[in-house]
């Protein structure tokens, strides 16, 4: 058995009840089956992929990327989800790190395949559209088989490529058993069964989006409702029309559901939980829904947790707001001191640390890497700081050195550093986050001007420095001119004080 046999057991259960809701379309558990069959034939018969091949993903949220994971798991292959938020050169970054053997993209990112293309990133990889490629070779691989045989849960299925300290991305490599026993914590955190219809908005490119409700409820038998991006306005609707019972929001969409204008008189009595997360949540917001009478839990993890480690139970959510809660069903987690030492309930701060079958093998082509952040034990060092109270409820009081989460997305200040190094006019600078009430926080240049003052180099000559190079969500948002940064003994800039 793999993954893919969570959508064939289905289809036999209840072949006609809707699995997918999509754009006014029904998607039923028979249907989606022979898509992710139709797929998998695509990929094995058209495509020539093997079991351990990579396959890139880029596009928004639609019932045919859920199909292409179910497929990949079904020949073995390893689905690579690129975030389409991200510049050329970031996306090309990824295709030459993972190697995939083809691209499968939306016909809406035509353009940047046609980019990648050009440059030469895409050199001896297949590019298809969903819309078009995709569909005509599988009219021609209906004879190709639509499995590979022996493929089971200890097969990866998943590379997330997440950002580090210093800016390079490292693809966290998720096997199919880690993304099943995360839908067994997620299910568990949200008490979620088949009658549950679960609204998804956030981008399935992230864990949080694919794995927080939208597989669980799927492993479950529920129902998705899945939109291709969030919109305050189509969200708003969607709850009034579609009456979901589960959705995952993290605090810039609640924020911007809070601030519209529709909002007081929003029905919200289908929901009956919400689930955010992004390390620290503003407590205003979770207070929001709680107004209304819709409660509000927390989840804790990261891209190389699955996500799911650490939640809020339901029973806690009033009595423990701000708390991330405790371990999933089938985690273990440890507060650890500088010494490794565990730090005890009640106790003071230190390193969160997580144990699963949901945690990722390690990072691909980075044993380097890999080897910081697993023990032998299977620990993943999160490099968060959190404590207990007394209870044992799980509080993170700081983030991984120096991320700046603006609208749910991790942004590593050493990325944008790396930009600015030896860029003429600037003699030395750093990127530092900066409280926003739209975004929670966004990043912001501190630098010193070489040879003179401010004058010397404007403000719109060091943002111009990131067009096209990186993300839009992760430009600076301003300059800041200072005569000198602070530093230690050392000479290291001191970032608290900047």
């Amino acid at each position: 058995m793999n993954l893919s046999s969570w959508i064939e057991r289905r289809a036999d259960l209840s072949p006609d009840r809707a699995a997918i809701l999509f754009e006014g379309e029904a998607l039923s558990w028979a249907r989606f089956f022979e898509e992710v069959r139709s797929i998998a034939r695509v990929l094995r018969g058209g495509l020539g992929v093997e079991p351990g091949d990579r396959v890139a993903h880029l596009g928004y949220n639609t019932p045919s990327y859920l199909a292409l994971l179910f497929a990949c798991a079904r020949v073995g292959a390893m689905l690579v989800p690129m975030n389409w938020r991200l510049a050329a050169p970031e996306h090309a970054y990824i295709v030459a790190d993972a190697a995939p053997r083809a691209l499968i993209h939306d016909a809406a990112f035509a353009g940047r395949v046609a980019e990648l293309v050009a440059s030469g990133a895409l050199d001896g990889i297949a590019a298809l559209a969903i819309e078009t490629g995709l569909r005509v070779l599988a009219a021609d691989a209906v004879a190709a088989p639509d499995a590979a045989p022996g493929i089971g849960y200890e097969a990866p299925v998943l590379i997330v490529y997440t950002s580090g300290t210093t800016g390079r991305p490292k693809g966290a490599v998720l096997t199919q058993e880690a993304l099943f026993w995360n839908a067994v914590n997620g299910t568990a955190m949200h008490d979620l069964t088949s009658v549950d219809r679960v609204l998804t908005t956030l981008p399935m490119f992230h864990v949080g989006g694919l794995n927080i409700q939208t597989l669980p409820a799927l492993h479950a038998g529920g129902t998705v409702f899945l939109h291709r991006r969030f919109d305050p306005d189509a969200t708003l609707r969607a709850l009034a029309e579609d009456r979901p019972s589960l959705t995952v929001l993290v605090p810039a969409q609640m924020s911007a559901l809070i601030g519209h204008p529709a909002w007081p008189a929003a029905d919200l009595s289908s929901l009956r939980l919400v689930s955010t997360g992004s390390m620290i949540v503003p407590v205003p917001l979770i207070e929001a829904f709680h107004a209304r009478g819709v409660p509000v839990t927390q989840v804790y993890g990261s891209t190389e947790t699955a996500p799911v480690a650490v939640a809020l139970p339901v029973a806690d959510v009033a009595r423990k707001i701000g708390s991330c809660g405790k371990p999933a069903l089938h985690c273990e987690i440890r507060v650890v001191g500088s010494d490794g030492e565990d730090m005890p309930a009640g106790g003071a701060p230190g390193e969160i640390l997580v144990r699963g079958r949901n945690v990722m093998r390690g990072y691909w082509r980075d044993a380097a890497a890999t080897a910081a952040a697993l023990d032998e034990e299977g620990w993943f060092a999160t490099g968060d700081i959190g404590h207990l109270d007394e209870e044992g409820y799980l509080y993170v009081d700081e983030r991984k050195k120096d991320v700046i989460i603006s609208g749910g997305e991790n942004i590593y200040p050493a990325e944008l550093e790396a930009i600015l190094a030896g860029a003429a006019g600037i003699a030395e600078a750093v990127v530092v986050a900066r409280p926003d009430p739209r975004w929670g926080e966004v990043p912001v240049v501190v630098c010193v001007a070489r040879g003179g003052g401010p004058e010397t180099v404007g403000r719109e000559a060091i943002l111009a420095l990131f067009e096209g190079r990186i993300a839009r969500y992760k430009h600076p948002r301003d300059v800041v001119f200072l005569e000198a940064l602070p530093k230690n003994a050392l000479g290291k800039v001191m970032k608290y004080e900047v």
